[in-house]
């Protein structure tokens, strides 16, 4: 019913991913899709261009309601009214819980390699970046529950930053691990901050389940970040939820997002989420089968021509992490490399912590000529 194969030129739109380079570089580095977002969500945004006036804006009960609604029905997951605020984006929302729930010089935990925007989140509210390295094993990742426990045994350790579905490593941690990761966050007083704005970028065989659903106690200590940013490819639209149930903490969060001016969002993520969480499943659905089928493409090819460069197995997002140690090169020389060789843009794995060096994260949220075009760059770089 959609046409995913549809190529859409971008360029001259002041797109951040295509516009960012010279006009013979293939960008396959942020995540953003090169798909048009479901037809309601447009719909529902030109009847509100129509109407031709654009001030400051409330968030209405449906906006509320869509949220709920979505999270009930897709993931079974029960939120109430009163615990959801809405700001700008994820990661305005990451950094205002941090300056809510932290004091300088507190510590907060990550799995790396992970979401760069963590980094500068931490140190921008003046915590320490406490790593607990993924461990990569048979082209995936588990976590080291041993050396979790022990960072979070540290008295300074007051958040652990979590991130799932995971970017960049394509895990969806299952219940039994995200219970583990649970216990280490309640016997050690850890705030869970969770980071789940890939949640709707699920495959088969895998499943979602929010952190904040696992248990009573758990949802008590969790903070989450939700969006309908990546999945419906509105990032531009800036809107994000924060879903906390404890009242004294959302009173904290909300005294930091007015202290950081994010306390207002623009008409259109509104509109938009509204439209995408009410009306925009049956795209979803095509979506994900279409971002599948790119995966499937891509470790095809890479088994036939690029045997030496092993794709982590992808269960969730539309971020591809490619094991490119053999060719010995540092990720960032290999990303200005690539760029300057092959005109082909991705994003060294250095940028995901010191843990993702050898690796490289592609974007195969394109149509599928122009994900194996870029493969095709990748193999005359590597095996010449």
């Amino acid at each position: 019913m959609y046409n995913f194969d549809e190529i859409i030129p971008r360029r001259g739109t002041n797109s951040y991913k295509w516009d960012s380079s010279e006009a013979d570089v293939l960008p396959m580095w942020v995540a953003d899709m090169d798909f048009r977002t479901a037809p309601p969500v447009i719909e529902a945004l030109q009847r509100r261009v129509a109407h031709g006036i654009f001030g400051y804006t409330r968030v209405p009960d449906a906006y509320y309601e869509a949220v709920i609604n979505w999270f009930a029905r897709r993931h079974g997951w029960k939120i109430e009214k009163d615990w959801i605020l809405y700001t700008s984006g994820v990661v305005p929302a990451i950094s205002a819980v941090i300056k809510a729930l932290t004091e300088p010089g507190d510590q907060v935990v990550v799995q790396t390699p992970v979401y760069n925007c963590f980094f500068s989140s931490i140190r921008n509210n003046g915590c320490e970046i406490v790593s607990s390295p993924l461990r990569y094993e048979g082209q995936t990742y588990h976590i080291d529950f041993e050396d979790l426990e022990k960072k979070a045994a540290n008295s300074k350790a007051k958040i652990l930053l979590l991130c799932n579905p995971h970017n960049p490593a394509g895990r969806v941690w299952t219940r039994e691990e995200l219970l583990r990761v649970g216990d280490i966050c309640l016997r050690h007083g850890l705030t869970i901050l969770t980071d789940e704005i890939h949640c709707e970028l699920v495959y088969p065989g895998h499943h979602y389940v929010p952190f904040a659903s696992l248990s009573e106690e758990l949802r008590h200590q969790t903070v989450a970040c939700v969006s309908p940013s990546k999945s419906f490819n509105i990032a531009g639209l800036q809107i994000a939820s924060i879903i906390a149930d404890d009242e004294a903490v959302r009173r904290k969060i909300d005294k930091a997002i007015n202290i950081n001016e994010v306390c207002d969002v623009n008409p259109f993520g509104v509109i938009a989420t509204i439209a995408a969480y009410n009306e925009g499943e049956p795209w979803l659905l095509e979506l994900l089968e279409y971002l599948k089928g790119n995966y499937n493409c891509m470790s095809a090819y890479c088994q036939t021509h690029l045997p030496d460069f092993p794709i982590a197995k992808l269960e969730g997002t539309y971020l591809v992490w490619m094991d490119c140690r053999k060719l010995r090169r540092t990720s960032e020389e290999l990303e200005e490399d690539l760029l300057k060789t092959e005109h082909l843009w991705l994003n060294a794995g250095t940028m995901y912590g010191a843990d993702g060096e050898g690796f490289m994260r592609w974007n195969i949220a394109c149509p599928r000529q122009v994900m194996l075009r870029g493969l095709e760059m990748f193999k005359h770089y590597a095996t010449r």
